[in-house]
């Protein structure tokens, strides 16, 4: 394993920042993994952690195939992580917003720069990403088309889904669609909620990656993992069934990311917050399977809770 600073920018009130990238394995730029660009990405940077560490053993055990290079970047935002801001902290603005970056302009842009220069030349590219909605999905790839796109690839991980997001002029700025302009196969993972670290769920999408790294001849076929592997299934996300808050209150949920409904089925009350009497139900309009639900414990109207996709 080697570490490298990346990117890094003076302070005046904290410590330098810094963008640390861990190499494992010489050869060609293969494979780079991004994890989190915002500060309640933690979940996010957990996984990249567990890469690391494992990454390390298959390294000394001697089971990295020659001729590879991956790159995992854990944390591209350290400051806004250390003092639980989503964004960063002078400004509010988006790093995932600012791509391919500009050197010149706000800190943001320069930071996306920074790191853009260091992974914009690899064949495949992973980012554990987040929604800008707080809640939770059905574990699911998204691939933002492009004429660079690679469905194939991305059912290679294994997830149940395989989503892909026609492009609006807001998703331009973004890493996935960056990396794919600059003929990166890029790849958005999103893996539940940013908040859960640790357990079954977290260790499931740590083997998917490398049991893509397999498939991709990047990891010797003797390593073992107990990745949960899906017929993917390829869907567009415009289809998907979106449902608002009708009215605001406290929002208590009845269903979860995963969980299968019926035409009619109650996903969740609405309960004025005074009252406490239900002021709203929110019923299912199809049968199909929730790919997002809100998590959070209010709602406000016109808020979208609910994303169902239908069978």
């Amino acid at each position: 394993m080697r570490k490298e600073v990346l990117f890094s920018m003076e302070s005046p009130y904290r410590d330098t920042f810094k963008i640390l990238g861990y190499h494992f394995g010489h050869g060609s730029k293969t494979l780079a993994i991004v994890g989190a660009m915002r500060g309640d990405e933690v979940h996010q940077q957990y996984i990249c952690s567990q890469i690391v560490r494992k990454l390390q053993e298959y390294e000394q055990q001697g089971l990295l195939n020659k001729g590879y290079e991956v790159m995992v970047i854990p944390s591209a935002n350290p400051f806004s992580m250390n003092i639980h801001k989503r964004f960063w902290a002078m400004d509010n603005t988006d790093i995932n917003r600012m791509f391919p970056g500009y050197y010149l302009g706000e800190t943001t842009q320069r930071i996306a720069a920074g790191l853009f220069e260091k992974i914009k030349d690899y064949e495949y590219g992973i980012q554990f990403a987040s929604y800008y909605l707080p809640g939770e999905f059905i574990p699911h790839v998204r691939m933002i088309k492009t004429d660079f796109s690679d469905v194939e690839s991305a059912k290679q991980f294994g997830f149940p889904i395989v989503s892909l997001r026609t492009p609006s002029p807001f998703d331009t700025t973004t890493l996935n669609y960056n990396w794919q302009i600059w003929d990166t196969k890029a790849f958005s993972i999103y893996g539940g909620q940013n908040n859960d670290v640790g357990g079954k769920a977290s260790m499931n999408i740590v083997n998917t990656i490398f049991h893509f790294m397999q498939l991709k001849g990047i990891l010797c076929d003797e390593v073992r993992h107990n990745a949960i592997e899906y017929n993917s299934k390829v869907i567009n996300e415009d289809d998907l069934i979106r449902i608002k808050a009708p009215k605001s209150g406290i929002f208590e949920k009845l269903v979860t990311a995963g969980d299968e409904v019926s035409k009619d089925d109650v996903l969740a009350n609405i309960i004025d917050p005074y009252e406490g009497n239900i002021i709203s139900q929110i019923k299912s309009p199809v049968e199909g399977v929730v790919f997002y639900a809100l998590n959070q414990p209010t709602t406000l109207q016109g808020t979208q809770i609910f994303r169902i996709q239908k069978f």
